[in-house]
């Protein structure tokens, strides 16, 4: 039987990501419930060392949840390219550096991907609910989409300039965030974590 969470109940957004809190935090609104980020709290980042989203997202919503002594939901999403066996993936972050310059990964995602016909790229997005006794639920989206160069719209973040999804004309980057919220990775995760987690 999955926790829920409540109306009025205060979740600690266990992300310093900023785009990503703007989306966590516009997802949660219509809920009735309180969303602090793990920086207005000063949490520390922890090592993200598991070899998938889910697990990354099991460290980052626990280290929260223990820390805070409050529910947390931790997310990580990572773009993927076929062309690049699925790369960069749960690096995805990393492929940006130090200082998070996602113009530079997409550049090189660019790079490695060359000349390969292949173009299928997709997001996927792991949530995870945490509390401070270490129970867990874990939820997946993915969508699919073509990799696009060269990078395209200012919305967004990471790497959304450089990806359409499928059916569509337009890039993350470019579309309004209403629409992305409403159909990407991490909204289909949270439709999941609605049915199963809100009461």
């Amino acid at each position: 039987m999955a926790r829920k969470l409540h109306r009025g109940q205060k979740l600690v957004i266990a992300s310093h990501n900023k785009g990503k809190l703007r989306e966590i935090e516009a997802l949660l609104r219509p809920l009735g419930i309180e969303a602090v980020s793990a920086a207005d709290l000063g949490l520390p980042e922890p090592e993200e060392d598991a070899p998938d989203f889910a697990g990354n997202a099991r460290i980052k919503a626990l280290a929260a949840a223990v820390a805070s002594g409050l529910p947390a939901l931790s997310d990580d999403s990572g773009f993927c390219v076929a062309a690049l066996g699925g790369a960069p993936g749960v690096l995805s972050a990393r492929w940006a550096g130090p200082s998070k310059d996602f113009a530079a990964a997409m550049a090189l995602v660019n790079e490695q991907a060359g000349g390969n016909p292949d173009r299928r790229a997709w997001f996927v997005a792991a949530l995870c609910l945490a509390w401070p006794d270490l129970h867990t639920e874990t939820f997946l989206g993915r969508i699919d989409g073509t990799l696009v160069w060269p990078p395209r719209g200012g919305n967004g973040f990471g790497y959304d300039p450089m990806f359409v999804p499928a059916g569509g004309q337009q890039t993350f980057g470019e579309i309004d965030p209403e629409e992305k919220h409403a159909t990407s990775h991490r909204a289909r995760a949270f439709a999941q974590m609605l049915v199963s987690c809100v009461g």
